[in-house]
């Protein structure tokens, strides 16, 4: 990108204003800037792709003017990235959406430019811990990968799922285990098998993970991965069945997909926006599932059944409710552990969740 080239080509010309700091935050009524940033390509139909649905929304309200940068890894390229968007660009609030850039990176520019503001995606924004310019936005779409998991369990002929998946961190540990509860509230006996890549994009792996998984009997595929497209195209290929993740593939495999985990990032992108424009705090910690409209199911797909259907639209209805808890007791790890006792159960707010360090019973792998 050309834009990304100069702006880190510039960037020794504006280490004099590292100091200077961004324009008092009095936005009422006045123009504002916003930078988003992505570890991958904007059209990866997953992650990155869903945080740019979200820019591309902003970029038609009046008044907003968005800067974008794409391909960043986390290192201190993102720190580079944020401090052009900031100094040369005019950015007063940043969204640097890869995990990775939280800490240090996120932080270290935060302290440099304390009138910008900065919201990122995943990470644990802790109280008297962190910049009161900085904070943490996620969502709950553990909801939507249980309701996957009911799809699967219905639709699965081999009682075998398969689950791709980057780094054992808590996100993603949730999403396993939700998937496999809700595939197991189906079929008790179901499993899944999950195999870790090492990384949020990689391709190669990802294509050798879901062979593998197909050649062991697996017919239904998920993910968390940045990019599901290979992992979507692969199982395909082989016949086989794919819930999806972060964003609807259904394009890739219209006969293969049978509904999908999206994330619906506008919601979250203008309770920061609205906030900063009027002078508002900023919004250090937002959370939330289906009911809030920060995370949304796919369309099902021509082959799933009208039973399927049925019972992931009626735990969907509890959910939008407020009124279902996946994690409660008594839950077994999948090493015969309890890790949530008899009577005890988690709202999606509870912090313990977040902290998640454990696959459940059904799962066939490890952390």
């Amino acid at each position: 990108m050309t834009q990304a080239f100069n702006r880190r080509d510039t960037l020794k010309s504006l280490a004099a204003l590292s100091a200077f700091g961004a324009a008092p935050l009095a936005f009422a009524q006045k123009p504002i800037t916003v930078g988003v940033i992505y570890v991958g390509p904007r059209d990866d139909y997953g992650y990155n792709q869903a945080q740019a649905e979200a820019a591309a929304a902003l970029k038609k309200m009046p008044g907003v003017k968005v800067v974008e940068e794409e391909n960043v890894p986390e290192t201190a390229a993102v720190q580079k990235t944020m401090t052009g968007m900031i100094a040369q660009d005019g950015a007063s609030l940043v969204f640097p959406t890869s995990f990775g850039y939280f800490d240090p990176h996120m932080l270290a520019v935060a302290a440099k430019y304390p009138d910008a503001r900065f919201a990122h995606c995943g990470g644990m924004w802790t109280e008297g811990k962190h910049p009161k310019n900085t904070a943490s936005y996620f969502g709950y779409i553990d909801e939507c990968q249980y309701l996957n998991g009911v799809i699967a369990g219905h639709m699965s002929k081999s009682g075998k799922l398969g689950f791709i998946a980057a780094k054992p961190i808590p996100q993603v540990l949730r999403n396993i285990n939700a998937f496999t509860m809700g595939a197991r509230s189906v079929r008790p006996t179901i499993t899944t098998q999950v195999i870790f890549t090492g990384d949020w994009s990689m391709p190669v792996k990802e294509a050798e993970a879901t062979n593998s998984l197909a050649d062991q009997g697996v017919d239904v595929f998920t993910m968390h991965v940045d990019g599901p497209k290979v992992i979507v195209e692969t199982a395909a290929k082989r016949g086989k069945m794919v819930c999806g993740y972060h964003a609807s593939q259904a394009k890739l495999a219209p006969q293969a997909y049978l509904t999908g985990a999206e994330w619906n990032w506008l919601t979250a992108y203008t309770n920061f926006l609205e906030a900063a424009r009027s002078g508002k705090p900023h919004p250090n910690f937002v959370r939330g599932g289906l009911k809030d409209g920060f995370v949304k199911m796919s369309a099902y797909g021509p082959t799933v059944s009208a039973e399927a259907k049925k019972k992931a639209d009626d735990i969907k209805a509890q959910m939008m409710a407020g009124k279902f808890d996946i994690f409660k007791g008594g839950l077994k790890d999948n090493k015969g552990k309890e890790v949530i006792a008899a009577g005890k159960s988690f709202k999606q707010t509870d912090l313990e969740l977040e902290k998640m360090n454990y696959l459940v019973e059904g799962v066939i792998g490890s952390i």
